[in-house]
């Protein structure tokens, strides 16, 4: 069942006078899969409880397929969540777990039966329904917590950071699946992460969301190639992007550490000079030369295609670098950053000149 979300000006405000989550304005089309992406306490939790009904709004509106249901109770919204906890019922089995919300909905035995058996289909549960939470493995139980949220086929699922409690290789695979459920259920899906991965590997459409508002939307891949402005530059990507401070002297970038380049961008005059300004190139854009910047590996981290150096320059600029071969903490190095893929960023405003 498809639906479109709109979130209009809404904002929440906690007995302390902070503010949780401060004009937010998204939209959601139908049957797309969109992230909500941002840091520790940004309130992406706090947003995805308001769409929920767990939190009521102080301002704003929140609107499922042209209906504010802003003042409606959780129960009556035909919205599912899937929690990072699991949030399972311990005394029941997979089946019953999965038939709660339907029961709870009055719904009768053979309906239940048909649902829970189309959800345990889908999910690969059926040789587990007589079994507790207890006897499940990670991936079990994070699969019957997606499973209730789907079993009844609401109009919107929302996750809140349901695959943070795995570990690596499983959360690889369980995104796997959830981009083939939300394929297979054809829903629309809003899932909060902190995870830039899980954005650019699930996401149709990313918001990024710090200290409580957005500052920027966008494809993942478009977000990540051309940020908007610093926050999401340094944000989306791993290993993040390097971030220096410095001004721009007729077309060269110059750091207070002296380090001087000369970005593609402000040749030939395209940009004024200006006192106040942030350069960013990705670690991934920046090779190891024999003509370059001189410095010194602090740090090696064998990545296994590849290897992570952090490399201190004689100005005092720490510098990743995302590279082949094997180097050593404490050797020399040479490194010269591709001025093609080098941004600048006013560094007053943030936002990419």
């Amino acid at each position: 069942m498809l639906a479109r979300l709109q979130v209009a000006n809404v904002t929440r405000r906690f007995s302390d006078g902070t503010i949780g989550v401060g004009n937010i304005d998204l939209s959601v089309d139908d049957g797309q899969m969109a992230v909500i992406l941002g840091p520790s306490g940004c309130g992406k939790t706090t947003l995805l409880r308001l769409i929920a009904g767990l939190e009521t709004p102080d301002e704003g509106r929140i609107v499922l397929d042209g209906i504010d249901i802003s003042a409606w109770e959780p129960k009556r919204r035909d919205v599912a969540m899937g929690f990072q906890n699991y949030a399972l019922y311990p005394h029941m089995t997979v089946r019953q777990n999965l038939e709660f919300g339907l029961r709870t909905r009055g719904l009768d035995r053979d309906s239940r039966d048909n649902a829970v058996a189309w959800a345990a289909g889908l999910l690969d549960l059926e040789e587990h329904l007589g079994r507790r939470p207890a006897e499940l493995s990670g991936g079990q139980r994070q699969r019957v917590a997606l499973g209730r949220a789907i079993v009844r086929k609401p109009k919107l699922y929302l996750f809140d950071e349901p695959l943070s409690n795995l570990d690596a290789e499983l959360r690889m695979r369980m995104r796997g699946e959830i981009l083939s459920l939300h394929r297979q259920v054809n829903g629309t899906s809003l899932y909060v992460t902190h995870d830039q991965v899980e954005a650019m590997s699930l996401a149709d459409m990313v918001f990024i969301i710090r200290k409580g508002k957005i500052v920027s939307s966008g494809p993942p891949r478009e977000l990540y190639e051309n940020p908007p402005d610093v926050f999401t530059a340094g944000f989306l990507g791993f290993p993040s992007m390097n971030l220096i401070t410095g001004r721009l002297i007729d077309g060269e970038f110059r750091s207070p550490g002296g380090l001087t380049l000369r970005p593609e961008s402000a040749r030939a005059g395209k940009l004024p000079d200006q006192e106040n300004l942030v350069l960013g190139i990705r670690p991934e854009d920046i090779a190891v030369s024999s003509d370059g910047i001189n410095g010194e590996i602090v740090s090696a981290e064998d990545l296994g295609s590849s290897t992570m150096i952090l490399v201190k320059t004689r100005g005092g600029e720490m510098i990743k670098v995302v590279t082949r071969g094997r180097f050593q903490a404490g050797s020399r190095v040479s490194i010269l950053p591709d001025s093609a893929r080098i941004m600048l960023f006013d560094g007053v405003t943030n936002w990419r000149l």
